[in-house]
């Protein structure tokens, strides 16, 4: 069984016994976790090189020798930034549509329409040791391509922005579970700056309205689920 933790904003760690992944680790303030207290990883993936998503990626790749995983660009600039070489995946990184796997876990990257100052943005889709299949859509707005990754992988949980502004609304993020197909969807990428979406009861109400089978799993910054 694999638990999510949720670290605010974009932050989550996937747990199994097998491996840890933490992506995008900017820890928000309200958990008190930081970069020598985020515990072990073995797997640490980037969706794009926006200071509120690189977070505090090098000091924990650093601290862990966890691998590294993001677009070619993005990779060779964290490189620069101090991820050693050997730690980067795939040596310098990967693509879209590319699937790179370590200690059991296979990691797919998916597009993502947003910015970036290096590569692209992009998403991923984490496959555990347990089958556990998570989607983390990095920062994104809606796109009908989301409907074929939900007829090529099972997807268990979703982990979608709804804040708008610079994301996905709630009325996006809704309408995207359903082309997913997703069985639990967390929302994040709301609550930490004044800009975003201060609740997530717009998003839970635009699921309702869809009707969808969809379990939305509202979690607190610092709190862990267990997924079977």
């Amino acid at each position: 069984m694999s638990d999510i933790t949720w670290f605010g904003h974009s932050a989550f760690k996937i747990a199994a016994p097998e491996a840890q992944v933490i992506i995008d680790p900017f820890f928000a303030p309200s958990t008190s976790v930081t970069a020598d207290t985020a515990g072990d990883a073995d797997i640490v993936l980037v969706t794009h090189d926006h200071g509120d998503h690189v977070g505090d990626a090098v000091s924990l790749c650093r601290r862990t020798g966890a691998l590294l995983g993001a677009i070619v660009g993005t990779a060779g600039k964290l490189a620069e930034e101090g991820v050693p070489m050997e730690q980067i995946m795939n040596g310098i990184g990967f693509n879209m549509g590319g699937t790179v796997s370590h200690k059991g876990v296979s990691v797919t990257m998916t597009q993502a329409y947003h910015s970036s100052d290096s590569g692209s943005p992009a998403g991923y889709i984490v496959r555990m040791p347990d089958g556990l299949t998570v989607y983390h859509a990095g920062d994104t707005c809606i796109f009908s391509g989301m409907e074929l990754w939900g007829q090529l992988y099972d997807i268990d949980v979703a982990l979608l922005p709804v804040g708008g502004v610079f994301t996905m609304d709630a009325r996006q993020a809704a309408l995207a579970c359903k082309l997913l197909r997703c069985k639990a969807v967390v929302p994040m990428h709301w609550g930490t700056f004044p800009l975003l979406a201060q609740n997530t009861e717009s998003f839970k109400a635009e699921l309702a309205r869809l009707q969808l089978s969809c379990n939305c799993v509202e979690m607190a910054p610092g709190e862990t689920v267990s997924f079977g």
